[in-house]
């Protein structure tokens, strides 16, 4: 028979007196001394941040913590206003919506920006590249990751913000380059203002910090399930959800009202 398999978890042990995770004592090393991005960065990394890098990951997760009365906001309340004993439950709902439309093109941008430019050390003509991106997408009738938004424009201030912390604190390479010139060459493709949008700026500056793509994504998770939190909190003191069903059920049903034949009528 096979070997098994040794089943092993660096992350995080406990004994009875301690709690180990990523090498630190929880309790003497990490508790009232680290912030909650800090926290986040080694679990993600297996370190703790540098300063230049503390500050910019946590501005990352800030951008992504709120936006108003969204879709997955919408889900969390209705849930919550069905199951109010079930907050984890109505929080799940919210995050379950955080997809290619919403908030999930961080990893397809930072994939994007990867697969174009497996070495950010490699001398490529970034415009040249940027172009084909646009061409070959925009021929296969494919979106592009990180570029438009329905209300913010010409300019997202959330991905200009970014880009000057970017700027500030050392990762404004390659990448965050190759995606400024992907946005400038999409709206020429497209003629049309497709500004870049938050998640773009994420994608970029992750791929410059050397972040894996496929855990991007999961940073929007973590940083919205904390502004559902919040939207939970203030539906319990100011509900709107039944308000939201209510209105919705009857606009979207008066058009029917009246129409079932009557019982022993023409069919």
């Amino acid at each position: 028979m096979p070997k098994e398999k040794q089943l092993r978890s660096d992350i995080a042990w406990s004994t009875p007196e301690q709690i180990g995770v990523m090498g630190y004592d929880l309790a003497d090393e990490l508790i009232g001394k680290i912030d909650f991005g800090d926290m986040t960065f080694l679990i993600l990394t297996g370190r703790l941040p540098e300063p230049r890098e503390s500050h910019m990951f946590n501005a990352l997760l800030v951008v992504s913590v709120e936006h108003g009365i969204t879709p997955s906001a919408i889900a969390t309340r209705m849930t919550f206003a069905g199951a109010p004993e079930s907050l984890q439950g109505a929080v799940a709902a919210g995050l379950l919506g955080l997809g290619t439309v919403f908030n999930g093109t961080t990893e397809g941008a930072a994939k994007m920006l990867m697969a174009a430019l497996p070495d950010p050390k490699a001398e490529v003509p970034l415009d040249e590249l940027a172009g084909r991106i646009v061409s070959e997408r925009k021929s296969k009738k494919r979106s592009i990751p990180g570029i438009g938004h329905p209300i913010h424009k010409p300019i997202d201030p959330r991905a200009a913000r970014l880009f000057a912390i970017a700027e500030t604190n050392g990762f404004s390479g390659k990448y965050v380059q190759l995606m400024k010139l992907i946005q400038q060459e999409a709206e020429k493709a497209f003629d049309k203002v497709l500004p870049m949008n938050s998640t773009g700026a994420k994608a970029a500056i992750c791929c410059e910090m050397g972040l894996p793509a496929n855990i991007t994504r999961g940073l929007g998770v973590i940083s919205r399930a904390v502004g559902l939190v919040g939207h939970i909190l203030e539906e319990s003191r100011d509900p709107m959800a039944l308000e939201i069903w209510h209105r919705v059920d009857d606009e979207a049903s008066q058009h029917s009202r009246g129409q079932l034949r009557k019982k022993g009528g023409t069919k």
